[in-house]
């Protein structure tokens, strides 16, 4: 059977938001190529990338935090799975 894959745990609702806005914003300048849409567009692409990039550093951020005990406890097997864990998504790059 195949698994629908889940989504990324630092994307939420707003995420979902900021692309519908982004897609929004497209088709809005596709149908009037004119500067002010342009600009319209670029402003709500980096408001969503701005998002994007402090939501990733805050689940970072915490999951550092919750490996920072079990370092000093030496439970090595469920660290260096975390760990690995941690380059997985540091190594995935957010939907722009």
């Amino acid at each position: 059977m195949y698994e629908l894959k889940q989504h990324k745990p630092c994307f939420d609702e707003k995420c979902l938001h900021f692309l519908d806005e982004m897609k929004h914003a497209k088709m809005q300048w596709l149908q009037d190529t004119n500067q002010s849409s342009l600009d319209n567009q670029n402003n709500i692409r980096h408001e969503a990338s701005r998002y994007y990039r402090n939501k990733k550093k805050e689940y970072l951020k915490a999951k550092i935090d919750d490996l920072e005990p079990k370092s000093k406890i030496k439970i090595s097997r469920d660290l260096h799975r975390r760990i690995n864990d941690l380059r997985r998504v540091t190594s995935l790059n957010l939907i722009y």
